[in-house]
């Protein structure tokens, strides 16, 4: 199935997204309810992950902004990157989720695509801007997580 091609994606775009009062695995469930609502509509215009990532981007943006008066707190979870890494691996992966966790939602949407290795114009076409504000604003999140770093 689709979903289970994409399963790896669909966790790591729930876990950037994940509250206190959701867990990981509630959001995910999310997504893949919404996916399968949206299939009959999906006309390959694009690619199917292109599509699964604008939906699931688009399904934890919504919770969020239901949840919008709790603070942006998200707990680490072994379910969202199941990689066997080192210990300092781990602790720079982790290092790294915390700091765009402090992003805004929009800014966490195009570093994850950008970790994903899509390309600019995909995650142009995902997020609906344009292909030199994609540039920009990762040009810009680089600069912000670069501090941010210094600042830990």
């Amino acid at each position: 199935s689709v979903v289970r091609e994409y399963e790896r994606v669909i966790y790591k775009v729930c876990y950037l997204y994940t509250t206190p009062n959701a867990t990981l695995n509630d959001l995910y469930q999310e997504v893949v309810l919404n996916l399968w609502k949206a299939f009959p509509k999906f006309r390959r215009e694009c690619k199917i992950s292109t599509w699964i990532y604008r939906i699931a981007l688009n399904t934890c943006i919504s919770f969020i902004r239901k949840e919008k008066n709790i603070p942006e707190i998200v707990t680490l979870n072994q379910e969202a990157d199941r990689t066997e890494e080192t210990d300092e691996t781990q602790a720079m992966l982790r290092q790294l989720y915390r700091m765009i966790n402090r992003l805004g939602q929009l800014e966490k949407s195009i570093i994850l695509l950008y970790l994903e290795e899509k390309s600019y114009e995909e995650i142009a076409e995902i997020t609906g801007l344009t292909l030199t504000n994609v540039a920009t604003k990762l040009s810009r999140i680089k600069d912000k997580l670069k501090r941010m770093n210094k600042e830990e």
